[in-house]
């Protein structure tokens, strides 16, 4: 046999086992001490690639060293320079053994370490603070247990206001609308969760406090930014930030003549997508690429319709977004997004009884026709296709293929699973309406309108405590905002709290000017039986109060009437329901599909003993929102039948029409929630009903 070592023998002889050990151990180390340092120093991502790489490439030199070198006493010497005495040792040198112990210690303490510390660097949450998220979380589900937080996906993003660095403010809307054009394009992009600007507009554009930001919103990466408009020259500058670690992933400023500022929100969307390893598929390029306008004055004024159109309020009226979507449109006549807008606003305002005109039934479909016209498969197009189905058509079941088509176009936004979530309500599928409504909500988890419409819709179904939760989370947000307090102020009432309820309302006056805080408090004096109170606050408001629309003077002289008729003053009720036929018949002579002026002119009739015409009104109501609006609306007309049933002698009648309604889940036309057991104990409106038993079995709350 030959006396040649085999190749494995050599490699434990020449102690390359031991160093390839060795070398693993001491990159393990390197890897877990650089993962806790470089984060708390900041480093940029690509750092801790580098020392990856470094290793890898470090492996195979520290072999090829350990074959050609050997430790002696006299130090490192080359294999091949040993003498005969010197052939290599095979036990290992004890300071080699020690330090290679020692880092295996030092490694099995890190990650030690790893496995118990935190996994969240975010700014640490005291017990109060983790009880409010456990509170939230309860709320959006509406279970008595909170369910454990979905992980946060690394491709998500949340879009922060826009700085305006304009010296002119009136300047302030463009960055508002570039900041909306981002989003919009980003939630074209399948492969990112991108949080709805409704939930970020509360933010500061630069806020301090990042991590907290993200973790409230639910992402992992937060985008800023900046817009100077000068003459005609525009400079934006965006950055891009993991919240998680506080480091910037990407940043650039951009340039642009005015003439030119219609490709910025694509671009800054493609380097997004890029930044985040974002897929996008060819029809999400083509879409990214879209140029809205090469009209820069028409493009103008859109931008400046999208911000008003976003502060439309009680006090805010819609009409300066029409009329800036209008001018973007005799701008450029082949705007079809602009067309678009106008389409679904005019379409809101139809619906919503606002104006329910045939004039502006008409203004929505000739702006839908000029969109279709222009570009009829645009996912923007599509949307104000199924805003016509639903709010003009009342074609619940059109309206729902046509958003099933727009959410596979625009898989990020919030606005589809919420339009979703109100046709299944209108068509009496509640689960599924749930369902969207939470769907949305992740998506744009702190937005009030989708916080209190998925709360009214737990209302509707008489599930009172998840109602008032998610009232909290919304109150969170904005914990001064009246009509949220006073909505909530409504739940408690429908559950017969109303102790509760006159510690939720605030102090109103006859000037308030929100109509839901006035009423409700108006509601709890009433539920109280203090009637005295209720008509003065009544008489002041109508006297002392600028009703900006013929039809809340109208709505104020039904309930001063109402007032007066529970305190005991038939005459002077008589003098007011006189005022208020007068005001009504005209509006609803003007807008005959109107169900809200309707009910209010048959409570007008009633309270002035036209029998005939009381029901006839109140009959009309009912048939329109059957017709048209859809099962959560249409009982809210039939509680206002009850009471001409009621008022006219049908009491019977009226008791019967009561029944259905405990049954039943839709919105109630004064309190906010359904008709409960408690309302019809506590309310002395159905006061002439109490010597009936079939009525005082209906008080009675049923056993679950």
């Amino acid at each position: 046999m030959s006396d040649q070592p085999s190749f494995f023998s050599e490699l434990k002889r020449r102690n390359v086992y031991k160093v390839a050990v060795a070398y693993a151990v001491v990159a393990w180390l390197l890897i877990q001490a650089a993962s806790i340092i470089l984060p708390t120093f900041e480093a940029p991502g690509w750092t801790m690639k580098v020392l990856l790489v470094a290793l890898v490439i470090g492996f195979p030199i520290a072999i090829v060293l350990a074959w050609a070198f050997e430790i002696t006493p006299e130090g490192i010497r080359r294999e091949k320079d040993l003498s005969p005495n010197e052939a290599i040792t095979t036990r290992t040198p004890r300071k080699l053994v020690g330090m290679t112990i020692m880092l295996a210690l030092i490694a099995a303490g890190l990650l030690a370490f790893q496995l118990v510390r935190p996994k969240n660097t975010g700014t640490p949450r005291s017990a109060s603070d983790e009880l409010r998220r456990d509170k939230q979380s309860e709320a959006a589900t509406g279970s008595m247990i909170a369910p454990t937080a979905p992980p946060i996906p690394e491709k998500s993003i949340a879009v922060l206001p826009f700085t305006s660095l304009s010296e002119d403010k009136a300047n302030a809307y463009f960055a508002d609308g570039i900041q909306e054009e981002i989003l919009t394009r980003l939630a074209k992009i399948a492969d990112l969760k991108v949080i709805s600007r409704t939930s970020t507009q509360q933010y500061q554009s630069k806020p301090g406090n990042l991590s907290e930001i993200a973790k409230q919103l639910g992402v992992a990466n937060i985008l800023e930014g900046s817009v100077q408009k000068v003459a005609g020259q525009v400079r934006v500058n965006v950055q891009l930030i993991n919240a998680q670690t506080d480091s910037h992933l990407w940043a650039e400023t951009y340039d642009r003549k005015l003439t030119d500022i219609f490709g910025v929100e694509s671009e800054i969307a493609k380097a997004i997508a890029e930044s985040l390893q974002a897929k996008l598929t060819g029809r999400e390029e083509q879409a990214l690429a879209v140029k809205p306008t090469n009209n820069p004055e028409a493009y103008d004024a859109y931008l400046r319709a999208l911000a008003l159109e976003a502060r439309i309020d009680s006090s805010n009226s819609p009409e300066k977004a029409i009329s800036a979507y209008e001018q973007a449109v005799q701008l450029d006549p082949a705007f079809a997004l602009a067309w678009a807008r106008l389409s679904r606003l005019d379409a809101a305002l139809y619906f919503f009884d606002y104006d329910a005109t045939a004039p502006r039934r008409e203004a929505a479909k000739r702006a839908l026709d000029q969109a279709q016209k222009l570009q009829p498969n645009s996912p923007e197009t599509q949307l104000a296709l199924a805003y016509y189905q639903y709010h003009v058509l009342h074609d619940y079941e059109l309206a729902q293929t046509t958003l099933g088509l727009v959410a596979k176009m625009l898989p990020g936004s919030s606005e589809v699973p919420a339009a979703l979530a109100a046709v299944a309500r209108r068509q009496e599928h509640w689960n599924e309406s749930i369902a969207y409504w939470e769907q949305a909500l992740a998506l744009d988890p702190r937005n009030v309108r989708l916080l209190t419409q998925t709360a009214a819709t737990y209302a509707m179904l008489r599930q009172f405590p998840a109602a008032l939760k998610l009232y909290d989370r919304a109150l969170d947000i904005r914990p001064n905002d009246l009509d949220l307090i006073a909505t909530k102020a409504g739940i408690y009432q429908a559950e017969g709290n109303l102790e509760e309820a006159s510690k939720s309302l605030p102090e109103v006056n006859a000037l308030t000017p929100s109509w839901a805080a006035f009423s409700t408090k108006n509601n709890q004096l009433t539920l109280e039986r203090n009637y005295g109170e209720a008509v003065r606050l009544l008489q002041a408001r109508l006297t002392q109060f600028h009703f900006g629309l013929p039809s809340e003077k109208g709505l104020c002289q039904v309930s001063v009437a109402l007032a007066l008729r529970l305190a005991g003053d038939s005459a002077g009720a008589k003098i007011v329901a006189e005022e208020a036929r007068k005001t009504l018949e005209p509006l609803c002579k003007n807008q005959p599909d109107n169900g809200h002026f309707a009910a209010l002119l048959s409570q007008a009739y009633a309270m002035l003993g036209d029998k005939n015409s009381a029901l006839q009104e109140a009959q009309r109501a009912v048939a329109l929102s059957r017709s048209a609006k859809g099962a959560a609306n249409g009982p809210k007309f039939e509680e206002n039948l009850a009471w001409i049933q009621m008022t006219v002698g049908e009491k019977s009648r009226a008791i019967s029409t009561l029944a259905r309604l405990l049954e039943v889940p839709y919105e109630n036309y004064v309190y906010g929630a359904p008709i409960t057991p408690a309302l019809l104990r506590l309310d002395p409106t159905w006061d002439p009903l109490r010597a009936d038993p079939a009525f005082r079995k209906l008080c009675e709350e049923k056993k679950p």
